[in-house]
């Protein structure tokens, strides 16, 4: 038979004619998957665990748009608030907290977030002129030396000597010393 456009019955005809046979398409099965509850806990049924990129994506989310962002897109991955917090610290989950496993990421996001904040700082540094600042009155100059010695405090490195002593500590305890006179006094006899 050549191309060409057919009717619905001349087609039906030739199929019977060439035993053509459509394939049949299994029905489909309806599968019962239901969505995280609040009810249900853990990490669900079949999860071992949640993905290490999926940590860092919560973690990233959480330090440069905000906890309740990052809040946000754990529930709709059925994770907890908790997990958000431990995720954020660097850990896997709350029962590890004090470990941190994924420390290098959370440093790198915290330094891009800084980065990015003193690029800013330094901006309104230079855009702070001798002729603004002298033309302010006291509650504003007195904010913003409170705003700059608090850049100042959190810019400088950290003086770790008073934190760490040089040797062990000795601590010596001994009784107050007591005049002669304090005391009663026996005569004896000999």
């Amino acid at each position: 038979m050549g191309m060409m456009i057919v009717s619905d019955d001349e087609f039906d005809k030739e199929l019977e004619l060439n035993k053509i046979v459509p394939p049949k398409v299994p029905a489909p099965i309806e599968l019962d998957i239901k969505p995280p509850t609040s009810v249900e806990k853990g990490r669900g049924v079949g999860n071992v665990e949640v993905p290490n990129t999926l940590r860092n994506i919560i973690a990233d989310t959480a330090i440069s748009q905000g906890r309740p962002s990052a809040i946000e897109l754990a529930k709709s991955f059925g994770i907890s608030e908790s997990s958000v917090s431990a995720y954020t610290n660097g850990s896997t989950s709350t029962a590890s907290y004090d470990k941190k496993v994924n420390n290098n990421f959370i440093t790198d996001a915290k330094s891009r977030v800084s980065n990015k904040a003193r690029k800013k700082l330094l901006l309104a540094l230079h855009h702070m002129t001798e002729d603004k600042i002298s033309g302010a009155n006291v509650q504003t100059l007195s904010g913003l030396a409170k705003d700059m010695s608090v850049i100042i405090k959190n810019m400088e490195p950290k003086d770790n000597t008073e934190a760490k002593p040089n040797g062990p500590n000795f601590i010596f305890y001994s009784p107050n010393k007591k005049d002669e006179e304090v005391y009663d006094a026996i005569y004896v006899k000999e």
